[in-house]
């Protein structure tokens, strides 16, 4: 397949495309480099530019016939959207319409969608399926709600076909290291907890230790950033050959916990971690755990990754060759 992949520069996009070209498909990247990495895109050509940038999208859309599109190029701090919400619908909401927009000139139908759990909001029943009430309670998580609603009348208006992927938390490396999590600041608890473990920082915070949980701290479902990128494949697959569009959870179904992810983190690296108690943040769920099994029957999709220490091990790795040890 020819494929575009929108903000294939960055940590989940990178990993995307090293995946599409493994797999021998071509691949164009296009990215402000604004949070990517140039040195991440491997095997691939890389356009430098915004995704708000119409004439570009319309000549890079020119270029070849492509059977789809995947878009991964969002603003994702729930903070910074709480304080800025202008500019998360402007990149994440108004700037995917201009993409689909480009997509209907140029006469691309299929369309991969980097959604998140985010749109559950707080939850009403753990584990969470697709038919859970969607209840975003940021300007980062409504972002995302309104394009997978949108979507819905493009395919109505202009036939573009759809699958909105919701993430659940994104962790781990390539499995050799060649790229893996690289956020400036950085916000996701596992590379948080390898930094401290490496000496890239003092300490790492737990918000948090009276949760009604069984060590008290938050449980999380963490699924592995490769096994995030075969459920791609097989759902841009699947629309190519005529699938109806559709959302899929994307997440392990196990929860681990922050504590738990701690004391993983200080036995993968053989290293003491120095955590530092805080409050707990407000609307911090107790626990946020997937049911992906709509992915596991419809796009038969299994994690080769599922384990906790195999997450913890990769993103150590990767956590090292950015340090420079052994």
């Amino acid at each position: 397949m020819r494929i575009l992949v929108v903000g294939g520069a960055g940590y989940i996009g990178s990993h995307m495309v090293l995946q599409l070209t493994e797999a021998g498909h071509h691949i164009v990247v296009l990215d402000d480099l604004s949070s990517g990495d140039r040195a991440a895109v491997f095997g691939a050509e890389l356009v430098v530019g915004n995704v708000a940038d119409a004439p570009l999208l319309d000549r890079v859309l020119a270029d070849g016939r492509f059977d789809g599109v995947m878009h991964f190029a969002s603003f994702i701090e729930v903070g910074e959207s709480v304080r800025d919400p202008g500019k998360y619908y402007r990149n994440n909401f108004s700037s995917t319409l201009g993409l689909l927009d480009a997509m209907v000139r140029r006469g691309v139908r299929a369309f991969i969608f980097s959604s998140t759990a985010a749109i559950y909001g707080i939850p009403e029943s753990v584990p969470i399926d697709e038919s859970a009430p969607q209840r975003p309670i940021n300007p980062y998580g409504r972002s995302k709600w309104m394009v997978e609603q949108a979507l819905a009348d493009y395919e109505r208006a202009h036939g573009i076909k759809s699958v909105c992927l919701r993430y659940f938390n994104a962790a781990g490396a390539d499995p050799l290291a060649r790229i893996g999590e690289r956020h400036e600041p950085e916000s996701h608890l596992i590379p948080l907890v390898l930094q401290a473990a490496s000496g890239r920082r003092e300490s790492v915070q737990v918000f948090g230790r009276d949760y009604p949980t069984p060590d008290g701290t938050c449980i999380r479902d963490y699924i592995h950033v490769v096994d995030l990128c075969s459920a791609h494949l097989a759902a841009l697959s699947r629309l190519v050959q005529g699938a109806p569009s559709n959302a899929y959870n994307l997440g392990n179904g196990n929860g681990f916990s922050v504590a738990q992810v701690i004391d993983t983190a200080q036995r993968i690296s053989a290293r003491d971690i120095r955590v530092i108690e805080a409050p707990r943040r407000p609307g911090d769920p107790p626990r946020l755990v997937a049911d992906a099994t709509r992915a596991r029957r419809e796009l038969d999709w299994r994690p080769r990754y599922p384990e906790l220490d195999t997450i913890v091990a990769h993103a150590w790795a990767w956590e090292k060759k950015l340090r420079g040890l052994t």
